[in-house]
């Protein structure tokens, strides 16, 4: 009874136009099979080496950095359904070519683009999200949509060994036809959700001056958000050794590739059983005490690995680190949301996006490097510092931070509630203010 009411308690009072966008993210996810095997795909399916699969799949990152930067201006420049319309377009096509591709600079243009187009779409996607849903309902939204997310990503991880034994190609094919499907969704589904601005006062009438009140909001001169992105950046690179050199290390200390894969499932087993009902609990709480407490969790989680020695403590720091994870996730992209000048929300969700993809390369590349330099104990030791340091710096970041759109108790000022029905009144102006 008490799952079913918290379940209840998640899912009610959302606008009909969220649940779209969620369909949307958990086709998308269960569809994207085909990232994970362009490795596999190259070495086994086509016969290059080792170093160029590394080099081609690097190219995903590189993508991804331009592609939120870019998303991002987009988002606030275009509109948010015309970037997600256009970046899942422009991903379903560079899918298909790069199983279809012959060369390899043509594959390697392929990847980069794909890694473009996909991480160009988290800037709208989630623009969208703090367009439709109110600063008290985001955290559960955000948390919704992670819980898709990884679902999405299990269904995704099933069906790819049943697709490969029919050829790669085809699993290419139809991640891109999946793609497809959800830019088919946004065009039916999505309205544009961006608020129109509001007309620039005039110094004269008791206003604060135009370029003033730009040089205020423009991204990279918020310091307290320059510095979450930061600190987001280290959480993301401490992550990213869960699946770079997590299954280095514990082969090393004499366990076998399948006991990694056992611990590693326990991180999706528990996001798919704790998001909904952890993220219920915290709402409310102060945003600094539960960032403050992800970051730990998540430092000393991969710390706990400095003195591992089976299964049973790999698995147990698994479980802590999968809790910082799933406290983390909601929270700060809720802290952007708010943060963010309705104008502005494309090109903040997009900075915040570029820390992960950022994280993407600095964290795997500087974790094998301290762990063939240094061994696996400096390795999570550094973990555990560095996680440390992202747990302190969102807490600084947060601490105080008031919103541009909400009061600073992140409750919703009057007729907030009634923006999302006015949603299809409104229309996009170009802004002024640049990343």
């Amino acid at each position: 009874m008490r799952a079913r009411e918290a379940l209840a308690g998640a899912v009610r009072g959302l606008p009909r136009e969220f649940w779209w966008v969620w369909a949307s993210i958990l086709v998308n996810w269960a569809g994207g099979f085909a990232t994970p095997l362009i490795a596999l795909y190259l070495t086994t399916g086509r016969g290059y080496s080792a170093w160029f699969a590394g080099l081609v799949v690097a190219l995903v990152g590189a993508g991804g950095v331009a592609g939120t930067l870019l998303g991002g201006v987009l988002t606030d420049r275009v509109g948010r359904r015309a970037t997600l319309l256009g970046a899942h377009l422009w991903t379903a096509v560079s899918m298909a070519l790069i199983g279809l591709a012959d060369r390899p600079w043509s594959i390697m243009a392929a990847t980069l683009a794909m890694g473009l187009g996909q991480c160009a779409a988290r800037p709208a996607m989630q623009a969208i999200l703090a367009d439709l849903v109110p600063p008290q309902d985001r955290e559960r939204a955000y948390a919704l949509n992670y819980w898709a997310l990884n679902v999405g990503f299990a269904v995704a991880a099933m069906l790819a060994g049943l697709l490969v034994t029919c050829g790669f190609t085809l699993v290419f094919v139809a991640d891109g036809a999946t793609t497809l499907l959800c830019a088919l969704l946004v065009y039916l589904k999505l309205p544009e959700t961006a608020p129109r601005p509001a007309a620039p006062r005039s110094a004269a009438a008791g206003a604060e001056p135009v370029a003033t009140a730009r040089r205020r909001t423009t991204v990279l001169r918020d310091g307290r958000f320059v510095l979450l992105v930061v600190s987001t950046l280290l959480f993301g690179s401490v992550m990213q050794q869960a699946q770079s050199t997590l299954p280095l290390a514990m082969v090393r200390s004499g366990l076998s590739a399948s006991a990694f894969s056992t611990v590693i499932a326990l991180n999706g087993l528990l996001i798919m059983l704790l998001q909904i009902p952890l993220t219920g609990l915290v709402r409310g709480r102060s945003r600094t005490g539960v960032l403050l407490v992800a970051g730990l969790l998540l430092a000393w989680g991969f710390g706990v690995n400095a003195v591992a020695h089976g299964i049973v403590v790999y698995a147990l720091s698994v479980a802590l680190w999968t809790l910082g994870e799933i406290l983390q996730a909601p929270v700060g992209i809720a802290v952007v949301a708010d943060r963010a000048p309705a104008g502005l929300r494309g090109r903040y969700q997009g900075l915040y996006s570029t820390a992960w993809s950022g994280a993407s390369f600095l964290g795997p590349a500087g974790g094998a490097w301290v762990l063939d330099r240094f061994g696996p104990a400096a390795l999570w030791w550094l973990c555990a510092g560095v996680g440390t340091v992202a747990a302190l710096g969102s807490a600084a970041a947060v601490h105080g931070m008031g919103s541009h759109d909400t009061g600073d108790d992140g409750r919703a000022r009057p007729g907030e509630r009634r923006t999302v029905r006015k949603i299809r009144n409104t229309q996009v102006l170009p802004q002024a203010a640049e990343l």
